[in-house]
């Protein structure tokens, strides 16, 4: 029958349908690295810079690894790698290539963070700093993140002389409007007051008037009886 042939179509693309939801859903928990909204970090030279990083795993995370490496235009090389065994674990380094770097990272009240300090900088150390995350409860989904290090002689101050002129500006234009709106709002209530006292004294006219034409209502001027 063609009805039930119809339904058995339905229910095979419900079933498809779900089955791909089932299949999709881990891909929405996956695992998560950052290493904050700043894509390039700027330092001076002999200083020392934290590169942050943090993770996150919706369904948890058992024996995660993590390392950084550094990359140049002519160097690639593994700086640091560690491991967290859970979340109440805080992470352990089990290699570090760079006695200039201090893992700073806690997994304490959740914050999943393995960042880096990286002490003593030179010039050299300019390049990409990628922070790298394998978690193996996600049938080893590995993620990374990448930060960008600038190291300079001296940070150069920024000029916020243009920022200033157009903060002023701005400034001076919504102070203009207000003030306009406060001299309109008075001009109208002078307006008003105006009008109200012109009624006023058109009704008191008008009262004079019916007096003085002896209209009811009104006292009119007594006239001697005549004599006869």
């Amino acid at each position: 029958m063609p009805g039930a042939r119809d339904r058995g179509k339905a229910r095979a693309r419900w079933l498809g349908a779900g089955l791909l939801g089932l299949f999709l859903l881990p891909l929405s928990l996956s695992l998560e690295v950052s290493v904050g909204k700043a894509t390039t970090i700027y330092a001076v030279n002999g200083t020392e810079i934290l590169l942050p990083c943090t993770f996150s795993s919706c369904i948890g995370f058992h024996d995660l690894s993590f390392w950084w490496t550094y990359n140049s235009t002519d160097t690639f090389k593994m700086l640091l790698n560690g491991t967290v065994k859970n979340e109440k674990s805080d992470p352990k380094v089990k290699l570090k290539n760079d006695d200039r770097i201090t893992l700073v990272g806690s997994i304490k009240e959740k914050m999943n963070n393995i960042s880096i300090v990286l002490k003593y900088l030179e010039f050299s150390d300019t390049g990409k700093y990628t922070c790298h995350v394998k978690n193996p409860r996600e049938n080893g989904l590995q993620q990374n993140a990448t930060v960008f290090l600038q190291v300079v002689d001296k940070l150069e101050e920024v000029d916020n002389t243009v920022t200033l002129i157009i903060l002023a500006v701005v400034g001076g234009v919504i102070g203009l409007l207000i003030l306009i709106l406060l001299i309109k709002k008075l001009v109208t209530f002078i307006l008003k007051k105006t009008q109200e006292k012109k009624k006023e004294c058109l009704v008191s006219s008008s009262g004079n008037d019916n007096t003085e034409n002896g209209l009811p209502g009104s006292k009119a001027e007594e006239k001697p009886p005549t004599k006869v």
